[in-house]
């Protein structure tokens, strides 16, 4: 098999398996507290990965100053992204949170924008923006006069603190780069993260015993930590490698739709003409928001065959 034909596998499991993620961690969600899942998530897949480049790579541990980089990257990108949308999971259907993340890039952009005063935005990634927020708002408009299940609209609250957050993070990483082995530091990422979710899950009451925990949360743990924090992403970064931008990128409007038909099928989720509208609009007006941006990052991206 080519490194082409490798690549457009990677970008097929990058999209797959990122977009069932959603349904595992809806599952996950129903069986135990969401907030004690993301900890859960975060500890072993920070244990695996810290321990492979510690005791198998040799690596040095990090410096003091690189500790301090990653434990502030661990808040936005495992407590307020990764553990926030784990927790609005709670409340929402695993499409619509799916739908909500893809939105990140479109944040990148305002965040930019009003925050870092990169004014190198034009006429095509406004309307990227403004399509972005008419398909959300065709998505929630019969949200809006109908009856939603308790806790709906904290649901979305969580998702959109967990997109803005995510945002941040890469704009962070974008902007002050680490030093370090980019899936070593994940792994430390993770750990970090995980101990912060232990503290808030254990109070705000959202923690049960490890040994109540159901067999199908540790079947959904298992697969977000294989599938989701290791395959996956090793997938996604040959594909960045391999593929142009714009092809590579593609997983970012399949992982909605993945979630969507799955979440469907799986787990009863309502799927309406209204949902698979906005769904269309918003993820068309991502896609033009990624074509405008003139900066892309894939030259900083590691090489997977170097690590």
């Amino acid at each position: 098999m080519s490194s082409k034909q490798k690549a457009y596998l990677a970008l097929v499991i990058t999209s797959i398996v990122w977009g069932t993620t959603w349904v595992a961690m809806k599952f996950g969600v129903n069986s135990m507290p969401a907030l004690q899942l993301a900890a859960v998530r975060q500890l072993i897949g920070g244990v695996l990965f810290v321990g492979f480049f510690t005791i198998v790579r040799k690596l040095p541990l990090p410096t003091k100053q690189q500790f301090k980089q990653l434990f502030f990257l661990s808040i936005f990108t495992f407590v307020l992204a990764n553990g926030f949308s784990t927790w609005s999971l709670q409340y929402i259907p695993s499409g619509l949170g799916a739908l909500i993340g893809a939105l990140y890039p479109l944040c990148v952009v305002i965040i930019e924008y009003f925050f870092y005063n990169n004014k190198n935005i034009n006429r095509f990634a406004i309307i990227g923006i403004l399509l972005g927020i008419v398909g959300i708002g065709v998505v929630f408009y019969e949200n809006a006069f109908s009856t939603q299940p308790d806790g709906y609209f904290i649901g979305l609250a969580l998702a959109i603190i967990a997109t803005i957050s995510w945002s941040y993070s890469t704009i962070s990483i974008a902007r002050q780069k680490v030093n370090i082995n980019p899936y070593f530091g994940l792994g430390w990422q993770m750990l970090f993260g995980s101990v912060m979710m232990f503290v808030i899950s254990l109070s705000t009451n959202q923690f049960i015993p490890l040994s109540t925990i159901p067999t199908n949360a540790w079947i959904a743990i298992a697969y977000l930590i294989s599938a989701g924090s290791i395959l996956a992403f090793v997938a996604f970064i040959y594909s960045m490698k391999h593929l142009p931008p714009a092809l590579a990128s593609l997983y970012a409007y399949i992982n909605p739709i993945v979630a969507i038909s799955i979440g469907t099928v799986l787990l009863n989720e309502h799927i309406t003409a209204r949902l698979i509208i906005g769904t269309i609009i918003t993820l068309l007006g991502v896609y033009i928001v990624n074509k405008a941006m003139k900066k892309q990052m894939i030259d900083d991206l590691p090489d997977v065959e170097g690590i």
